[in-house]
């Protein structure tokens, strides 16, 4: 059974289940895949990724505190999060994966880490 690579449609020598000729077709391959396909997608994710960095540094120890100001400073943008959790006692987390914030008084801010 003669079957070809995936990515550049050369002849596959080797195992039998073996997708692609080499290491850097596969990456190709795989890169074409998972690539952002729109400049908003690419745009929006970036900014999540950016936001999620930051919470990181802020947050080492899994629960901080932090004002607004020092969270913009960083770059953080307050209009991207990928989920809300509202709690029973009407507090409102805004979690950017499982980093996430609650807004107190006085532009101070609770940075947390949801366990998962």
């Amino acid at each position: 059974m003669n079957k070809t690579c995936l990515e550049c449609g050369e002849k596959i020598v080797g195992r039998e289940d073996k997708k692609f000729c080499s290491d850097g077709c596969r990456n190709s391959y795989n890169n074409k895949i998972n690539k952002d396909s729109t400049n908003f997608m690419r745009n929006v994710n970036n900014k999540l990724r950016k936001n999620y960095r930051i919470l990181c540094i802020l947050n080492i120890e899994g629960k901080s505190k932090t004002t607004r100001a020092k969270l913009l400073s960083k770059g953080f943008d307050f209009e991207f999060f990928t989920n809300i959790l509202n709690t029973k006692t009407g507090n409102t987390y805004y979690f950017i994966y499982d980093q996430g914030y609650l807004a107190l008084e006085n532009d101070y801010f609770m940075l947390v880490k949801k366990d998962i």
